[in-house]
């Protein structure tokens, strides 16, 4: 290792004393790959929403992320692809993000002190950005990797069984509330941070905050809503396997060819 390094990595400054830049650098990529996720996570809740509309519609955005328009009959490896590069993209941000956790006790209660004689609404919203954040490296991680080792599961049959008869309602729910939260409040400080919508003003954008919140919690519940009611529905049916739900999905493709 070069003295150079040596004394930036002890001190915090260059051998010309000068502040090192690899700080900002590190936060730079840290608001990068954040604002990523969140536009990933709005995208991807209108995207599951589409059941709401029709177990079809559900299906043609499916088929349309497996590249329908290209490959006739869609290629689930490319959601593979897409979710491998998200979780490089979370794995990334999160460990950008452990740099400003409370890493012992001690730091904890400073940080719970300073909270408590300030009441500052934002430092609040700091901490359950990182109470939802750390929650999400979890949850998140699980749903991904079905995603990633099982995307032909994905369809209004196959998805809704997996909530149902292989008990993801569970992860689901607490996700659901862990990714709105933590996906608005980080686009909410990222717009502070970095001086978007500035003719809002912190009010406003406050407010555009709590709505956004607010509208993607409902629109989730409601999706969450429908999910587990045909998950329910089917297995009163007597569908018993995912093999048997992937089928129904496969003949949503074969009636719109008809």
């Amino acid at each position: 290792m070069q003295q150079e390094e040596i004394i930036e990595g002890y001190y915090g400054v260059t051998t010309e004393r000068k502040k090192s830049g690899a700080y900002a650098k590190l936060d730079f990529w840290q608001s990068a790959t954040g604002l990523v996720l969140a536009l990933f996570m709005i995208a991807h809740m209108f995207f599951v929403s589409s059941i709401l509309i029709s177990d079809r519609a559900m299906y043609a955005v499916t088929k349309f992320f497996e590249g329908s328009l290209f490959i006739k009959a869609g290629e689930p490896a490319i959601v593979s692809a897409v979710a491998a590069g998200v979780i490089v993209i979370l794995v990334a941000h999160a460990f950008l993000a452990l740099r400003k956790f409370p890493i012992n006790y001690r730091q904890y209660k400073i940080f719970k002190t300073h909270k408590h004689l300030m009441q500052h609404g934002d430092t609040t919203l700091w901490f359950i950005q990182v109470g939802t954040g750390f929650a999400m490296f979890f949850l998140a991680s699980v749903h991904l990797f079905v995603m990633l080792t099982a995307p032909h599961s994905i369809g209004p049959h196959a998805s809704s069984y997996r909530f149902v008869s292989q008990h993801f309602w569970l992860l689901y729910i607490f996700l659901l509330f862990a990714v709105e939260l933590h996906g608005s409040i980080g686009l909410y400080r990222l717009a502070i941070k970095w001086g978007w919508f500035k003719n809002l003003g912190i009010e406003g954008l406050r407010k555009a905050k709590w709505g956004m919140s607010a509208f993607f919690i409902v629109l989730g519940l409601l999706t969450y809503g429908a999910y587990v009611k045909k998950g329910l529905t089917q297995k009163h049916e007597g569908i018993m396997s995912i093999q048997q739900a992937i089928q129904l999905d496969e003949e949503l493709h074969k009636e719109g060819k008809e």
